[in-house]
């Protein structure tokens, strides 16, 4: 099958406005280019060895997606261009918004990034090992073995690395857990690892449920997770004790009101995903349904939020 890879040189203000407009489209997913992320990941010796060069433009950001090459795909790449000059009508600076792209095979752009993604330590004790890559453990060391194939989390994103630290601090064992946007499956997984007794997790996205669920099994993790294809928090069983949801902050602005009814008394809610000019609208939302921000981190622009359900 044919893809169009859709790029656009953008702002950190407007990557989420512009992730959002990509899954209006019919995009799965975006991929975010992050020089800021690029360079912290450089400086800090995690890479062995990286040909790539210090960016020094770290103020654009670059986001792709694909879209299939059809007859909707010019009347798509139209509305794309315009949604995007209409940024600036609230507020968001769309940066050099220079817009491009080009036909791509399948298999060229679902295995390519496979040359970049190594062993790497994401939290205290969580490792996230690609499965095609051999690894030995250090004593305490947690590893979750990843093929995100066509689904995006592979941990390295600020977003990512912030939930799997949160829930490092908040899973003291036997917990019930629902991951909300599972995408490969990485957060369900973390929860697991660290002790859950339970995991839900849910993705409107076919593709995401089937990559999640090929790595939940390939962690031996089918006793202690069940990955469905859904909306948001429809279809989730009970109440939980951490709901954790990496998406971006309108959606989790949207899903909030449904939260107090799935998470227990006293339980707790990760939020990620969230750029930090939207943190506060995220905060204003929470408290709205009685989650009081317990916490709050914030990596390369992006924030998570830990808050509870009924106060401290």
């Amino acid at each position: 099958m044919k893809w169009a890879e859709v790029c656009i040189h953008t702002s950190h203000e407007a990557t989420e406005a512009v992730a959002d407009i990509f899954h209006d489209l019919g995009a799965a997913g975006v991929v975010i280019e992050d020089p800021e992320l690029i360079n912290s990941y450089r400086r800090s010796g995690t890479w062995e060895y990286c040909d790539i060069p210090e960016e020094t433009d770290i103020e654009t950001v670059i986001v792709k997606a694909y879209l299939p090459v059809d007859a909707e795909l010019d009347d798509k790449l139209k509305e794309f261009e315009q949604r995007i000059n209409r940024l600036i009508s609230y507020n968001i600076n769309k940066g050099k918004g220079h817009i491009s792209w080009r036909e791509v095979q399948e298999e060229d752009w679902a295995t390519s990034w496979k040359t970049y993604f190594h062993p790497i330590p994401v939290g205290e004790r969580i490792v996230i090992k690609p499965s095609w890559e051999a690894y030995d453990a250090a004593p305490g060391e947690i590893v979750i073995e990843l093929d995100p194939g066509m689904a995006f989390g592979t941990g390295t994103h600020h977003t990512t690395a912030m939930c799997i630290r949160c829930l490092e601090e908040t899973i003291k064992g036997g917990e019930t857990v629902f991951d909300v946007g599972a995408g490969s499956g990485i957060l369900a997984l973390a929860a697991a690892k660290l002790g859950a007794a339970s995991v839900w997790a849910a993705d409107l996205d076919a593709v995401a449920v089937r990559v999640a669920a090929e790595n939940i099994a390939l962690n031996q993790a089918a006793d202690v997770v069940k990955v469905v294809q859904g909306d948001l928090l429809t279809g989730a069983p009970g109440r939980a004790d951490i709901i954790v949801a990496n998406i971006i902050a309108d959606v989790i602005i949207k899903m909030l009101p449904d939260v107090p009814a799935k998470l227990k008394l006293g339980g707790v809610f990760i939020g990620s995903g969230i750029i930090a000019e939207r943190l506060a609208d995220v905060t204003a939302a929470c408290l709205a349904q009685d989650l009081f921000v317990e916490k709050v981190m914030e990596e390369g622009g992006w924030a998570a939020i830990v808050a509870r359900r009924g106060g401290n």
